[in-house]
C-alpha cells in the first residue's frame, strides 16, 4: 500500500551515504524495559516511537510486558514532556482523521504527535512542539527513542538530539530493511 511507504526515510537514507554515522544511536538498550529512567540529566522532553517500540505492530495500547515501565517513565516525566510519534498513528499519510491517535493517546496518556511528514521529515514539528510546551531550549535536551536505525534514530541525529534504539522491539523483525540497519549498526558503530 503506498500509504505504508517511507518518501521521507529514503530520502533521509541517501544523506547517510555522505555521513554514515547518522544512524548510529547514542544509547542502544535490549528492549523497553531496558530504558534508563531517568535518561541523562540534559533530557528534557522524550520522543516515543510507537509501533514495536513500546506497542505491538499496528495496535493502540502499551504492550502488556511494557506497562510498568511505561507507568514509571510517565511518573518520571511530565505529560507534555513525553511525546509519541509515529508513523501510524498521528501521520496525515496512515491516520486521516487522527482516530488512531485519539485510540493511542486514551490508552496511553500521552498525546501524540499530528504530522504531515512521517519519520524522520517531521522533525521541525516535534521541535516545535517541545518549544511551544516550554520543554526544551535546544533540540540536544530531546531524546528519540525507537526501533528503526532509519527513522526514529536518523532523526534524532538530524535534530541534534539524543537517539536511544531499542535493538529488540516486541517482535523481531526478519524485513530487509532491519537488516541493513543491523548491517549499518556493526559497520559504523565500531561494536
Amino acid at each position: 500500500m503506498l500509504s505504508d511507504f517511507n518518501f521521507s526515510s529514503i530520502r533521509y537514507s541517501f544523506k547517510l551515504l555522505l555521513n554514515p554515522r547518522g544512524c548510529i544511536p547514542h544509547l542502544k538498550v535490549s528492549d523497553f524495559n531496558s530504558l534508563p529512567i531517568p535518561l541523562p540529566s540534559h533530557i528534557k522532553g522524550i520522543v516515543l516511537d510507537k509501533d514495536n517500540c513500546f506497542a505491538a505492530p499496528r495496535e493502540l495500547s502499551v504492550w502488556p510486558e511494557y506497562e510498568e515501565h511505561f507507568n514509571r517513565l510517565k511518573k518520571y516525566y511530565s505529560p507534555k514532556a513525553l511525546l509519541i510519534v509515529s508513523n501510524s498513528a498521528g501521520s496525515t499519510v496512515s491516520d486521516k482523521n487522527f482516530e488512531l491517535a485519539k485510540e493511542v493517546e486514551k490508552n496511553t496518556g500521552v498525546t501524540v504527535l499530528r504530522h504531515n511528514t512521517k519519520k524522520p521529515g517531521c522533525h521541525e514539528e516535534v521541535i516545535d512542539y517541545f518549544l511551544k510546551n516550554k520543554i526544551i531550549e535546544h533540540p540536544s535536551e530531546i531524546a528519540v527513542i525507537g526501533d528503526r536505525l532509519l527513522t526514529d534514530i536518523v532523526m534524532a541525529r538530524t535534530m541534534n538530539s539524543f537517539g536511544v534504539w531499542i535493538e529488540n522491539g516486541v517482535y523481531k523483525s526478519n524485513s530487509i530493511f532491519s537488516k541493513i540497519e543491523y548491517m549499518l549498526y556493526k559497520k559504523f558503530s565500531g561494536k
